[in-house]
């Protein structure tokens, strides 16, 4: 990355604040929505992601931490609510996600192997292709739904193999969980599990030798944090809104986006 020029570097920052912004916005996204412009950018999936896992680590924690606090500390102000009951509260569905995790471990690692082992160009493909696919579903509106237990485990299963490949699985799992969890857990529900699946990652790369890629890390966190914080402003506004079109838009630059940078891949 040192080697890249200012405008590169430029791009790359205004990425990770877009990066920071939908995952802190959506509750997901922060690599599915912004890994085809880095790559575009520069062909590097092994340097940017380790990085959006660390991002991920730190505002994930960082967010059902809070999160969790505020809902306490607004419960213990309302004299309905006991003080053993307060102390159960929670933003996370556990019950749920300890259910997901028993299917999504092992898809999970498996992927996590084929990352590591992976050449670089076919990974760059298939995350293009991936994310292609994904874009199609928010031209069209028809995201990936979940209407039977056998889809779920199918949808956990193969989210949880690409999330282990590219960190971009989150629609076929979100697919799942949108149907089992309540809407004010969701996010939260989702962050932990992020949190859980990404450390799995992180240790394989540590494992294997991969540079974590701190440094850079560190360097963009306040670009992260910029857009951190402009999503948690915009999450409420995101869940009441009507979010078609803007999901329309940003399909149809993800398509774009992946279209040309899979033609790059091919054509080196």
């Amino acid at each position: 990355m040192s080697e890249l020029s200012l405008l590169q570097c430029g791009l790359i920052a205004l990425i990770f604040i877009w990066s920071g912004f939908v995952r802190s916005g959506l509750g997901f996204g922060g690599a599915v929505l912004s890994l085809p412009f880095l790559l575009l950018v520069d062909n590097s999936p092994l340097v940017y992601l380790p990085i959006i896992a660390v991002h991920l680590l730190f505002f994930s924690s960082l967010t059902v931490y809070l999160n969790n606090r505020k809902v306490k500390r607004q419960a213990s102000e309302t004299s309905s609510t006991s003080p053993s009951s307060i102390s159960h509260l929670s933003t996370v569905d556990w019950v749920y996600l300890k259910y997901a995790l028993g299917i999504i471990i092992i898809p999970k690692l498996i992927g996590v192997f084929g990352l590591i082992t992976m050449p670089p160009e076919l990974m760059s493909s298939i995350i293009f292709t991936i994310v292609a696919c994904y874009a199609l579903s928010y031209i069209f509106n028809r995201p990936f739904r979940s209407t039977s237990k056998a889809l779920d485990i199918f949808f956990l299963m193969l989210g949880g193999y690409i999330s282990g490949t590219s960190l971009i699985g989150a629609p076929l799992i979100i697919a799942v969980l949108i149907t089992h969890v309540a809407a004010h857990q969701l996010r939260d529900t989702l962050f932990t599990l992020w949190f859980i699946l990404v450390s799995i990652k992180m240790t394989a790369f540590v494992w294997a030798g991969i540079d974590l890629q701190l440094i850079y890390a560190l360097m963009l966190l306040p670009c992260a944090g910029i857009g951190h914080v402009l999503g948690l402003k915009a999450h409420e506004q995101i869940l009441k809104a009507e979010t078609k079109v803007f999901f329309r838009i940003l399909g149809s630059v993800l398509l774009v986006i992946s279209g040309i940078g899979l033609g790059k891949v091919l054509l080196s």
